[in-house]
């Protein structure tokens, strides 16, 4: 069965992490009860970095039981609890490579739609403290997605999660996440991937950027992660690092690193 399992919220706080000061809403905590879901949110949730996170296409992170299972077998773990990895919504039956973009979903009184795959930031590494996360979230297969709100409404832990609509345009979770980052990117694939017309912008300027690329013929690199695209939700992708020292003082050396947003 598909169901809610918990639903988390949180707020934004200041937390000290390296000698400095980091605005953050990746605590989130399952409450009791019913919880009431507008178009950009949940009741009493937030977000701290909103060019990230957040907005109408980010409105609710979705993370499944699932995914919680082969995280604490990788790392050897047993301290999890729901919204453990940031998430507004535990959920079970819902796996990345099955759900596509596009699906739509009822629970409860409100109706969801998938709009794109997680970004991962270097926060929810703070908040598993485990700084390797973010790469392991990244490199798994496993970033959970994103619902719009279609329709606001009440949900609570329990609910079943209904299929209610799909996009014509097939492409799962999985299968959009590894399209960015993987290191080839199939034209015939970006132009798949722009036919799912409930994309999310970030998402699909990417993708828009890396077929025109192929397309003016230019030789390597990958257009959809710039520097210029580092105004919209998908990050700015991979930066080369250099270490030069193995320590509490070790020194990182960026090569033309765009921001990660």
């Amino acid at each position: 069965m598909r169901r809610l399992l918990s639903v988390n919220v949180g707020l934004p706080r200041d937390i000290q992490w390296k000698g400095r000061t980091v605005h953050t809403g990746i605590w989130k905590n399952p409450i009791p009860g019913r919880c009431r879901v507008g178009r950009l949110n949940l009741d009493g949730d937030g977000q701290g970095d909103l060019a990230g996170h957040g907005g109408e296409q980010r409105a609710v992170f979705v993370y499944q039981i699932e995914s919680y299972r082969y995280w604490q077998e990788q790392l050897k773990r047993t301290d999890f609890v729901h919204g453990q990895f940031g998430e507004n919504f535990t959920i079970e039956g819902l796996s990345d490579d099955a759900v596509c973009i596009g699906d739509r979903y009822q629970i409860g009184s409100a109706v969801f739609e998938v709009t794109q795959p997680r970004v991962t930031c270097y926060r929810v590494g703070i908040r598993m403290n485990e700084p390797r996360m973010p790469a392991l979230l990244t490199s798994s297969g496993r970033p959970g997605f994103y619902f719009r709100v279609l329709q606001e409404g009440e949900v609570g832990a329990g609910d079943e999660m209904v299929k209610v609509g799909e996009a014509k345009a097939r492409m799962t979770v999985a299968e959009i996440n590894a399209l960015l980052y993987s290191p080839n990117h199939p034209r015939d694939q970006l132009e798949r991937a722009l036919r799912v017309e409930a994309l999310s912008p970030g998402w699909r300027s990417s993708f828009e950027a890396l077929l025109q690329s192929q397309m003016a013929g230019a030789g390597r690199g990958n257009a959809g992660l710039a520097p210029a695209a580092a105004a919209h939700p998908a990050p700015p992708g991979f930066r080369p690092l250099k270490v030069t020292l193995i320590g509490d003082r070790a020194h990182k050396s960026f090569v033309g690193a765009p921001r990660q947003v």
